[in-house]
C-alpha cells in the first residue's frame, strides 16, 4: 500500500509566483533557459539551470554550477522570494490545456515505496542522468522540482479536490511560453490531510508518468541519507520526496514520433517494398495524415504521406510490450529494415514529441535534414500502467505527457 505524507512546502509568496515559476530543467537547453530568465533574478532557472549564471559554454555538469544552485537557493530564501510554510500541508495543482483540466495532489512520496516497487516505473534510467540529479538534490538538500505520478481513479479524492477547486486558488496564472493555465491550492485542514493519507494507503501502487531520473535520484539520495545517519528512525523528511500525483484517467499522453536521417542505402521504392512485408501500405497524398488508431502509422517520404497498417501476426495482443506501436515500429521498421537497433545512442534517428505535431515532422524532412518521418498513435495511460504492473520496461521514447509540470510552485526540503 502507498505511504505518503504532507510536508512544509517552500514556495513563492503569491505576488512573486509568476516571476519565480519556470519550465522543468530537462525540457530546454541552457541557452533557452538563459533567454527565458533574461534579467529576471527571481527566475527558478538560477537554481535548476544555474549554468546561466556563468559564461556561455559553461558545462551544466561543472562542479561550480551545482554549488551555484545551492547558493542561489539560499539567496531566494534570504530575500523572501521563497518562504517555508509554517505547517505540513498537501497541495492541489491544476493544469488546463486546450480546455481540459487535470488536478494533481502534491505529496511527499515514500522512498521505501520506490525501492520496493510500490512506486512503479516503465522506463529505464541512465546512471549519468541519475547522478546529475542526485548531485542537485544533495547540494540543495531539497527536491526543487516534483516528479509526475499517476494513481488509480479515486472518487473520495476526486470529491475532495473538486471542493477545493470551487474556492479561490493561492496561485492562478497563464504560463507565457505555451498559454496553459496553472492553479494551486493549499490543503491545510487536518481532516482533509488525514483523508488524503488514508486514501493513498488503500492504493496498491503509484505510477511514475514522467520524471524517472528525478524519482531515482530523489529516492537514492533519501536512502543514502538514511545510511549515513547513525540515529536513523525512518520518519525523517529525507525518507520522502516530492511528487504531483494525478488520477490516471485525467492524463493526456501525446504521440512521440520519429525522424530518420537515411533509408539504410535503400531507394524510396525499395523501402516501401520492404515495408509491405509486414504492413499494408497506402499512399494518402500530400496532405498531412495522422494515425487514426492503434497499429496504424503515418510515414512521410518524398513529399507524400503513407498509412502503414500492421498486418495480423506482427504483434501479440497478450504481450503488454509486443502489442505497443513503439515496439512494432522499432522491431519491424527501425531495426529490421533500417538497422537502427539502439534508439538511445543512434545518431541516425531523432524524436519529436509533445505539441510540435506532424507539421514539425514534415518540416524536418522537407528541409533535407531528415530523409523520412514516422508518426505513431499515442500510448494510453492504461497501457503504461499494465506494463508497469507486469514489471516490464517500455521501449525508449515511448511517452510524451503534456502539459508539463511548472517548477517553482513548491519545493520540498529534506530536513
Amino acid at each position: 500500500m502507498a505511504t505518503i505524507k504532507p510536508f512544509r512546502g517552500i514556495r513563492p509568496p503569491k505576488e512573486f509566483v509568476e516571476r519565480v515559476e519556470s519550465r522543468p530543467y530537462d525540457v530546454l537547453e541552457s541557452d533557452e533557459a538563459r533567454a527565458e530568465a533574461g534579467d529576471n533574478e527571481m527566475s527558478l532557472y538560477h537554481i535548476i539551470k544555474p549554468e546561466i549564471d556563468f559564461p556561455e559554454g559553461t558545462s551544466e555538469y561543472d562542479p561550480r554550477v551545482y554549488e551555484k544552485a545551492a547558493e542561489n537557493f539560499q539567496k531566494f530564501q534570504d530575500k523572501g522570494w521563497l518562504v517555508q510554510d509554517d505547517k505540513e500541508n498537501y497541495y492541489i495543482y491544476a493544469q488546463t490545456m486546450n480546455g481540459k483540466t487535470q488536478y494533481g495532489l502534491v505529496i511527499g512520496a515514500y522512498v521505501d515505496d520506490y525501492m520496493n516497487g510500490i512506486i512503479k516505473k516503465h522506463e529505464l534510467t541512465r546512471r549519468d542522468k541519475e547522478e546529475d540529479r542526485m548531485k542537485h538534490v544533495r547540494v540543495n538538500n531539497a527536491n526543487i522540482e516534483p516528479v509526475f505520478f499517476a494513481y488509480p481513479d479515486n472518487e473520495v479524492l476526486n470529491k475532495l479536490i473538486m471542493r477545493y477547486a470551487a474556492t479561490e486558488p493561492e496561485y492562478d496564472f497563464i504560463a507565457p511560453i505555451d498559454g496553459f493555465g496553472h492553479k494551486f491550492w493549499i490543503v491545510s485542514d487536518e481532516a482533509d490531510i488525514k483523508t488524503i493519507t488514508e486514501e493513498f494507503r488503500k492504493m496498491p501502487a503509484l505510477y511514475i508518468a514522467d520524471g524517472h531520473h528525478r524519482s531515482a535520484a530523489a529516492a537514492l539520495v533519501g536512502a543514502e541519507k538514511a545510511k549515513q545517519n547513525p540515529n536513523h528512525r525512518g520518519d525523517e523528511e529525507y525518507n520522502y520526496f516530492m511528487a504531483v500525483a494525478f488520477q490516471a484517467s485525467q492524463l493526456t499522453v501525446l504521440d512521440y514520433n520519429r525522424v530518420v536521417k537515411d533509408l539504410n542505402g535503400l531507394t524510396s521504392e525499395q523501402f516501401l517494398d520492404a515495408l509491405r512485408k509486414n504492413f499494408v501500405v497506402e499512399d494518402k497524398g500530400t496532405d498531412i495524415y495522422k494515425p487514426a488508431q492503434l497499429h496504424e502509422f503515418s510515414l512521410y517520404l518524398d513529399g507524400h504521406w503513407y498509412a502503414l497498417t500492421a498486418k495480423e501476426g506482427t504483434y501479440d495482443n497478450n504481450d503488454p510490450i509486443g502489442v505497443l506501436d513503439v515496439d512494432i515500429s522499432s522491431r519491424l521498421i527501425l531495426d529490421e529494415i533500417l538497422q537502427i537497433g539502439d534508439l538511445r545512442s543512434s545518431k541516425r534517428i531523432d524524436f519529436v514529441g509533445g505539441l510540435r505535431g506532424l507539421v514539425e515532422l514534415k518540416r524536418r524532412v522537407d528541409s533535407g535534414e531528415m530523409r523520412a518521418a514516422l508518426a505513431l498513435y499515442p500510448v494510453s495511460m492504461q497501457q503504461i500502467m499494465d506494463i508497469a504492473d507486469s514489471g516490464k520496461i517500455m521501449p525508449p521514447k515511448a511517452t510524451w505527457f503534456e502539459p508539463k509540470l511548472r517548477s517553482g510552485l513548491v519545493i520540498h526540503k529534506l530536513s
